[in-house]
């Protein structure tokens, strides 16, 4: 069997909720199936991809009578959506989070689904009189009913910023809305941004350039399962050698996922300093500088983690990031974290020696935590009186930077746009009128009926009607502000589409969004946050939304099929995100403090710093004239002129390859994930990356043609089952590993320094007198 076979699933039959074929006989043995097969009229097209990691991974070849939308994918594919759904909204609140990706459902959904194809009946029921069949198992479990599994999953592998907004209302601000209202506003975010991405899909779906690497791994999993089973069938069925054959995909898979899940016992309990080490910092933990450089949650100089949990918590799996874009981001983060940060910090600029050199916290002149609620009235309004009294608050210098860089990110990433991609997108969308197709899998999915555009329309329209109620009902923002915020994001939604695409890479909206909420809505938090919802979390969901069409795309699930799958998988998602968060937020004592160790909530902590410092005081206060950060405001212009040499320099080089690949809006999106991200996962992170994509992809490329990204899926899959295993067998039930050296402390990177102020004080609330 060649690299580009196509799947092998022997099933045949037409998905059994779609209109049959006219043959309404049920197939009940391989020998029908293979005549069947052979009877089909399917399309002979040859050819693979232009790009390698996609030709690599992705099959050349369609099976249109594959049954895809049937009573298991359906039964399996709502389980795992309710399973995953809860599983990340519970984690999301840990001090470590685990989320749960789409992997995992790929993974235990398969033997799930073999089972259902072994167990349930197979009788065909006829409907309306011949036009529908239907059948509880429509013959041997396919790799597109497995897809459409895996898709419903993937719309509950993230968590919803409505979510966010709900928590830190009821927990920092003591202050809540009806559950219905709350309920609809997580479900009007979605469907929102799923809206938007359907009206982008031919732009950045369609066309081939548009990779989308991130669904590589995924879909080097599918041929692990559906395509390796039969090679390695195939290869003991011809008595070939072992010297002779390569180790399967599928071997490969489960020998690396046993591996990561016997290791992740020891960074996951046992010894969890390994997922924040500095050996450097262990040379005098008690040196304060040596502590704030070096350690993982300081600097992170000379750190290094032993823990792939530690690696994709914030950034996802190193090895799906192609090299040229890991090049760019090792100039970012080196620049902000290494140059820039010490040089501000240890000339006090800002007074930044008062607070520690990372942190996601809100701070006084003096270096306590700011406490919000000293210059909030009843109505979560700003006072005056009491702010002038209580003082400004002060951030971070690494803080301070990152969000001069999310400024600067905001022009960038336009103009990079217009100036490299315009002429594409215009000839993208002339070409889209004629349905133009450029690849193999283009050509294959043109047999498929598209999802018409007024489907998307509808649920747009919908979904802005809900969110226009629950503003004024639920009193979170004025109506009115909910037309600026969904024109923000479905402006920004294009050119972060094709830059996911292509580097796996966004560009985050939250600091242009707070800072457009904060001047039109100065002194009110909750509006700064919902604002920031609607227009920044409807651009994530429509990448999310884009990200699943391209995945139906590669594995030629049809349109419409795929249109109602994430519809349904997005509410179901949704209403277990929500109830899983109040149900924690209502019986976990002290979460979301410093009080609770295991629940510190870092998302959540720096989505009310945010509000605090975008909503509560605001940005005129903030970053205006009498503000000691108002320089940090000329990060739009910066942005908006990086591109420009760069783009003029191609021009008239257009030979000089290096020039290629310099990509401004990567390089400031390098860091934003610091400070939530400890800023020690860089450097291994980038290691790895390093080690994958250049060295094994240069000196090995057949291996990591291969094996690579079969790699990355069987990691993420061995850490999740193991850390689900420790949590609810052990931490759950308070069977905690005894302390030791390998604990790491309070911090849990055994260097506690780092996180101190200069002075080497940890950050705390100021004593009331």
């Amino acid at each position: 069997m060649t690299e580009n076979n196509g799947y092998t699933d022997e099933a045949t039959e037409t998905s059994p909720l779609l209109p049959s074929a006219k043959s309404s006989s049920i197939i009940d043995n391989e020998a029908e199936i293979s005549h069947l097969r052979e009877t089909i009229e399917l399309p002979d097209i040859a050819g693979e991809s232009p790009y390698e990691e996609v030709a690599a991974n992705v099959s050349n070849q369609d099976n249109p009578m594959l049954p895809c939308l049937t009573f298991r994918s359906c039964v399996l594919g709502l389980l795992f959506t309710c399973i995953l759904a809860f599983v990340n909204q519970f984690f999301t609140y840990r001090t470590i989070p685990i989320f749960l990706s789409m992997i995992v459902a790929q993974l235990l959904s398969y033997p799930m689904g073999k089972a259902m194809a072994l167990i349930l009946p197979r009788r065909t029921h006829i409907l309306f009189g011949g036009r529908w069949q239907f059948s509880f198992n429509p013959g041997p479990f396919s790799v597109k009913e497995h897809c459409i599994i895996s898709i419903m999953a993937n719309a509950a592998s993230g968590t919803s910023m409505a979510i966010q907004v709900i928590t830190i209302q009821r927990i920092f601000y003591k202050h809540s809305v009806g559950y219905i209202i709350s309920l609809l506003f997580v479900l009007s975010s979605h469907t929102i941004g799923y809206g938007m991405a359907g009206i982008m899909r031919k732009f950045v779906v369609r066309p081939a350039a548009m990779i989308w690497p991130g669904n590589l791994p995924t879909c080097a999993l599918f041929r692990v399962l559906h395509d390796d089973e039969n090679e390695e069938r195939q290869n003991n069925e011809t008595n070939m050698t072992t010297a002779s054959r390569r180790m399967s995909r599928v071997h490969f898979f489960y020998m690396i996922f046993f591996f990561q899940f016997l290791w992740y016992w020891i960074p996951g309990y046992i010894c969890p300093v390994l997922s924040l080490f500095s050996l450097l910092c262990y040379i005098d933990s008690t040196n304060i500088v040596l502590s704030q450089v070096t350690g993982a949650n300081g600097l992170g100089l000379g750190s290094f983690e032993l823990d792939w949990n530690a690696w994709i918590s914030f950034l996802d799996s190193p090895i799906v990031v192609p090299f040229w874009a890991q090049l760019n981001i090792l100039l970012g983060f080196v620049v902000l974290v290494w140059i820039i940060t010490p040089a501000a910090y240890y000339t006090n600029l800002w007074n930044s020696k008062a607070m520690p050199i990372v942190s996601n916290q809100v701070f006084t002149i003096e270096g306590y935590l700011y406490n919000v609620s000293a210059v909030l009235d009843s109505n979560l309004r700003l006072n005056e009186t009491a702010y002038n009294i209580y003082g400004q608050p002060r951030i971070t210098a690494i803080f301070a930077f990152n969000y001069a860089i999310g400024f600067a990110g905001t022009t960038c990433i336009l103009v990079h746009t217009c100036l490299n991609e315009g002429k594409d997108i215009f000839n993208r969308f002339r070409s889209s009128i004629s349905d133009v197709v450029d690849d193999i899998h283009g050509t294959l999915m043109a047999q498929y009926p598209e999802a018409p555009e007024w489907w998307y329309t509808v649920v747009f329209i919908v979904g802005f009607t809900i969110a226009l109620i629950v503003c004024q009902v639920g009193g979170f923002m004025p109506w009115y502000m909910l037309f600026l915020a969904v024109i923000i994001g479905f402006i920004f939604l294009l050119p972060n589409a094709i830059m996911q695409a292509v580097a796996n890479i966004t560009m985050g909206l939250n600091v242009i969004t707070e800072f457009i909420a904060g001047m039109i809505m100065p002194g009110d938090p909750i509006a700064n946050v919902t604002f920031k919802t609607y227009a920044y979390i409807t651009q994530v969901q429509g990448l999310f939304f884009l990200s699943d069409l391209k995945l139906g795309h590669y594995m030629k699930i049809p349109p419409r099929i795929m249109f109602m799958t994430q519809i349904v998988a997005t509410v179901v998602a949704g209403i277990v995100n929500f109830v899983t968060a109040i149900y924690l937020i209502e019986t976990i004592p002290n979460i979301c403090t410093e009080k609770n160790i295991e629940w510190r909530c870092p998302i959540s902590t720096t989505f009310y710093s945010a509000s605090i410092i975008w909503g509560a005081i605001g940005p005129l206060k903030i970053f205006g004239s009498n503000s000691v950060y108002w320089p940090l405001l000329f990060g739009f212009l910066i942005g908006a002129l990086l591109p420009v040499p760069v783009w003029m320099l191609r021009k008239k080089y257009p030979d000089t390859k290096w020039l290629q690949y310099v990509h401004f809006p990567i390089i400031l999106s390098a860091t934003s994930a610091i400070p939530t991200a400890p800023p020690g996962e860089y450097p291994s992170w980038l290691i790895v990356g390093f080690l994958f994509n250049f060295v094994l992809y240069r000196y090995a490329r057949d291996w990591w043609k291969r094996y690579a990204f079969v790699f990355s899926a069987s990691m993420s899959c061995g850490v999740v089952v193991s850390a689900l295993l420790i949590f609810f067998a052990l931490t759950n039930n308070n069977v905690n590993f005894p302390t030791w050296w390998g604990t790491g402390g309070i911090t849990g990177d055994g260097c506690p320094l780092a996180s101190a102020n200069f002075s080497g004080i940890m950050p705390d609330y100021k004593p009331l007198l």
